[in-house]
């Protein structure tokens, strides 16, 4: 995941929570009236988006860290295992070209 898709993604889900708490701020008017002008409802709605929003937004922000930190540690083992792997090669090669020379000798 690029850093480009995280903040795209957090941008998607805060305009969700904005759009469904836009929904029940409108709910909550006439609810308001009933209540006798009791503004509970829509600074809970209020404070729930805005508590919601910073958690996506601080959350964001850890995760793209924390992947672009594994991400270099993975390209460092595959880096690791491609020279492991490559030693190991270069030392069958050697062997094989051991055991062809005693062949031939023997031969």
């Amino acid at each position: 995941m690029t850093p480009r898709d995280g903040k795209t993604q957090q941008v998607v889900a805060t305009g969700l929570i904005w759009g469904f708490a836009t929904g029940m701020l409108a709910l909550c008017i006439p609810l308001v009236s009933l209540t006798r002008g009791s503004l509970i409802l829509p600074l809970g709605v209020i404070t729930g988006a805005s508590v919601g929003t910073v958690a996506i937004w601080r959350n964001g922000n850890r995760a793209s860290a924390s992947s672009s930190t594994i991400t270099r540690s993975l390209e460092e083992r595959v880096a690791n295992l491609e020279v492991i792997a490559g030693k190991g090669e270069i030392d069958l090669q050697n062997r094989l070209k051991q055991l062809e020379s005693s062949d031939r000798q023997l031969s």
